[in-house]
């Protein structure tokens, strides 16, 4: 059904399923929401037709909300879905709204298998692949997008097509990393999947803050030398549990065969410098990934503001980990939550649009309730990014806001060639592109 600005039910039609309550006030021309992918098809031409530019929604996540756009025609993709697994190829198809913690990983999980899907459970894939797909140990199984076959695509000249490495590949490149500024509407995504390891382990190390600068040092020089079957994070957050106040935790989770595995991969951990004055430890505990996507629901809540923004970080620790520390050790409050992601060590790339990252990523999360504290939240953030701009080499489209702090998320290359696709596939700009 087209919803139009004049029609009852447009302003739920317009935020519709956005998580970051944050609200903009951009008015689309329309929405719809198809529920086969013919009525996609009939969407961009109906777009085409009244000279609207096109929107896509997929899980509405992010959180610019770069779904709603002035005077678009927002395709919202929740009225499809798909999800069926080839047990004979290991691939799985699935829609653009499918939420990967929630659906996708318990729908595998029940066949063996999983993707590598990303951390909050939530997410829908769409957006999630499209601009990277930062998911579960992406520094030793890659980055989600790296495991799409293939994309299901409706074009901006109204056509249906599948886009892989040998027919319409220059969609196929496009459609990883490209994020919002694909040109064109995903409708199906062919994910190669994993066996489902068989055990679970994690350690987890919670120190006060006034250890940050030792233990984010000795972090930052030895994270290249664990095992890549390992995901290490760190991350500042306030839990009661612990302490009144913010607590550092190190985290490293691995996924694996069994328990000795486990061990000798979290051996490492067993010697930060810090230890003695730990507040909690828990080493090479069993764990389930049940429980750690219910970990990442809590730090997650629905129903609030939020601002987001992020940094590819290089440099040694004597430049880094100073540059931290305002985003570290200052949290505005007690929800807000830092973390500081290992890549490391970086393999290289494939073919494709995503291109930009650095052995860290740091990222700041800070949701809250009350609209009067918009503007002394937005001013933590911006501080704490603008300590980190010496030692930033780009971020991630996952996390960002365009319009709030513009830095490079592809290379140079990579934006060059993605200006071609555009001029090939959409010349009149019929989708929306980024918002910045």
């Amino acid at each position: 059904m087209l919803v139009t600005r004049d029609d009852p039910g447009f302003e739920e039609a317009r935020v519709d399923r956005i998580f970051n309550r944050r609200l903009p006030g951009r008015q689309p021309a329309a929405v719809v929401r198809p529920e086969t992918e013919a009525e996609v098809v009939a969407a961009v031409r109906l777009a085409r037709e009244r000279g609207w530019q096109v929107a896509v929604r997929s899980g509405g996540h992010s959180w610019a909300q770069w779904s709603v756009r002035d005077d678009a025609l927002v395709i919202d993709l929740g009225g499809l879905h798909e999800l069926e697994y080839d047990q004979e190829t290991g691939i799985v198809r699935a829609s653009p709204s499918t939420p990967g913690g929630a659906e996708l990983a318990p729908y595998l999980a029940e066949r063996g298998r999983m993707f590598v899907g990303g951390h909050c459970p939530t997410v829908g894939i769409g957006g999630f692949l499209l601009q990277g797909g930062q998911g579960w140990n992406a520094r030793g199984w890659g980055w989600a997008v790296e495991h799409v076959v293939a994309v299901d695509v409706v074009t901006a000249a109204g056509e249906l097509v599948r886009a892989d490495a040998t027919q319409h590949a220059d969609l196929f490149w496009a459609a990883r990393g490209a994020g919002p500024g694909f040109p064109g509407v995903v409708t199906r995504f062919h994910l190669r999947t994993r066996p489902l390891p068989r055990h679970f382990a994690h350690t987890v190390q919670a120190f006060d803050l006034a250890d940050f600068d030792e233990v984010m040092t000795w972090l930052h020089d030895t994270h290249h030398t664990v095992a890549d079957t390992v995901e290490i994070v760190a991350l500042t957050k306030t839990d009661p549990r612990l302490a009144p106040g913010p607590v550092l935790l190190v985290t490293a989770l691995t996924m694996v065969d069994d328990e000795q595995e486990a061990d000798q991969a979290l051996a490492p951990f067993r010697k930060n410098p810090a230890l003695d004055r730990a507040i909690l430890v828990l080493d090479n505990e069993p764990t389930t990934p049940e429980a750690e996507r219910a970990r990442q629901l809590e730090d997650n809540p629905e129903g609030h503001r939020w601002a987001v923004d992020n940094a590819w970080l290089s440099g040694p620790a004597s430049e880094v980990v100073p540059a931290m520390r305002r985003a570290y050790t200052t949290l505005p409050n007690e929800k807000a939550f830092t973390i500081w992601f290992s890549m490391a060590p970086l393999r290289e790339l494939p073919d494709m649009a995503f291109s930009v990252q650095s052995e860290v990523y740091l990222a700041a999360y800070v949701p809250w309730e009350d609209a009067a504290e918009d503007e002394r939240h937005l001013t933590w953030l911006a501080g704490a990014m603008a300590d980190l701009a010496p030692v930033t080499v780009g971020q991630y489209l996952g996390d960002s806001d365009l319009r709030r702090r513009p830095h490079r998320f592809l290379s140079e290359e990579a934006w060059g060639r993605l200006q071609q696709v555009y001029a090939d596939r959409d010349p009149d700009r019929l989708f929306v592109g980024y918002l910045a």
